[in-house]
C-alpha cells in the first residue's frame, strides 16, 4: 500500500528559487531510494486563522512563505530505509545547506485512507 511523506515549513519568501532549486536537486536522491513521486507546494492562499494554522505551526516570520510538500512512496518500509540510507549517503552530505530553518520544519508518515483520482 502507498505511503506518504509530508512535510511543513516556513521558507524565507526570498528563498524561493534557492529552496525550488535544493527540492529539485533532492528529488534523484529520492527516487534512487524508491520514491515514486515528489510534490513542493508555495504557499499561495494560506490564510491565518483564529485559533490555529500553518503559520502557528511553523513559527513563521513576516517575511516567510508556507510550504507544504509530500513524498509518495509504495510502502512504510521504502520509506522508512529510504531515509536511513540518505543519511549515510555522499550525495545527500553534498547538498549543502538548508535554505531554511530545519528546526521548525514539521514531517510525518501517512497511511492514505481515501485516495480519489481524476
Amino acid at each position: 500500500m502507498a505511503y506518504y511523506s509530508g512535510f511543513l515549513l516556513a521558507v524565507p519568501t526570498a528563498n524561493r528559487q534557492a529552496y525550488a532549486e535544493h527540492a529539485k536537486k533532492a528529488w534523484p536522491l529520492m527516487r534512487k531510494f524508491g520514491a515514486l513521486g515528489m510534490v513542493e507546494g508555495w504557499g499561495a492562499d494560506v490564510p491565518h486563522g483564529k485559533v490555529t494554522d500553518f503559520y502557528r505551526a511553523t513559527q513563521a516570520k513576516e517575511d516567510e512563505t508556507i510550504v507544504f510538500s509530500w513524498i509518495e512512496w509504495p510502502d512504510r518500509a521504502t520509506a522508512d530505509a529510504a531515509f536511513e540510507k540518505m543519511m549515510s549517503d555522499p550525495d545527500m552530505q553534498a547538498m549543502g545547506e538548508m535554505p531554511f530553518d530545519g528546526m521548525r520544519m514539521i514531517w510525518g508518515g501517512f497511511d492514505p485512507i481515501v485516495v480519489e483520482k481524476a
